[in-house]
């Protein structure tokens, strides 16, 4: 890092600190004469740490407008060096074309959802703190979480909370929240983690609260977030150079299960394409120990290794 460039993590809590930094960086080899592309900008973190390690140009999109202008002030002191765009990471290839900037020298996305977005009651992520029942990491577009459970039925919602949050008890708490929205409206995240808790019993200590993976569930079902990512991932590795890299991180088994075969298809398929890491790198002991968020982090990479796939 050179004495002139702003450190990465200057003014930001280490709470939100991104995970993975120093692979991220190794992996990427960020370069003064290369362009890469943050797909899931959040505060700017990976950002930060690539532009201070030498990336000559980065485009950093997230979904979320307020986050974004959070990385704005972050980065600003970067200057031209860094384009920030209001999108989902799923419009990378119309995002790169109305810049005219591809094909690129690295390409990264840190999914799931930021520690700042799930701190903040009013963004309705988490049972921690009681607020409004959103969980769109884009307010301004699509439904929340309460006005999809108010018009979801039974079977629908049991199916939701099974799949996307791997609930064994999921049709008795699918059954519990239509009573309960059938009585009064679920408008705030307490009244729906009680209800939760109620229906999935369970006595004493337990490693996770009753209520974590329907909320994971709900927040995985209103966001679409496995929705078209091996897409993604085939337009991620189509916009890279020879020799650019695809890094993706995930924090979920069903996200990163999805990382994991559509990599291996794509390096399968294609001579053009090489696996960059046998198994996902984890976090280690230390990073976790700070950062105790980072504890499921997945990370997997590709590069493209000739012009053409």
């Amino acid at each position: 890092m050179t004495t002139h460039e702003p450190s990465p993590n200057s003014g930001f809590d280490a709470r939100h600190e991104p995970v993975l930094v120093r692979e991220v960086v190794a992996l990427l080899e960020p370069r003064p004469d290369g362009t890469y592309v943050d797909c899931t900008v959040g505060l700017g973190g990976h950002t930060a740490a690539l532009l201070a390690a030498g990336a000559g140009r980065v485009i950093g999109l997230d979904r979320d407008a307020a986050a974004l202008a959070r990385a704005g002030e972050r980065l600003a002191a970067f200057g031209p060096r860094v384009d920030l765009v209001h999108a989902d990471y799923r419009d990378l290839t119309h995002v790169l074309s109305a810049r005219g900037a591809g094909p690129v020298d690295g390409v990264l996305a840190d999914l799931g959802v930021s520690s700042w977005q799930l701190d903040d009651p009013a963004r309705g992520f988490s049972f921690r703190a009681n607020g409004p029942l959103d969980m769109r990491m884009d307010p301004s577009r699509d439904r929340s979480a309460a006005e999809l459970i108010a018009g979801v039925d039974e079977s629908t919602l049991a199916d939701v909370i099974f799949k996307f949050g791997e609930e064994r008890h999921a049709r008795r708490i699918a059954r519990a929240i239509v009573r309960a929205r059938d009585r009064a409206p679920l408008v705030d995240t307490s009244t729906l983690a009680s209800v939760v808790r109620r229906a999935a019993g369970g006595r004493g200590w337990q490693r996770i609260d009753p209520a974590t993976r329907t909320f994971q569930a709900l927040r995985i079902w209103v966001n679409r977030e496995l929705d078209g990512v091996d897409t993604f991932l085939e337009s991620a590795v189509a916009s890279l150079r020879a020799g650019g890299r695809l890094l993706v991180i995930a924090f979920h088994s069903l996200e990163d299960r999805i990382v994991k075969h559509t990599f291996r298809r794509l390096t399968d398929e294609s001579p053009g394409v090489r696996a960059l890491t046998r198994k996902p790198l984890r976090p280690g002991g230390d990073e976790v120990d700070h950062n105790p968020r980072a504890r499921s982090a997945r990370l997997r990479a590709v590069e493209r290794v000739v012009a053409v796939v």
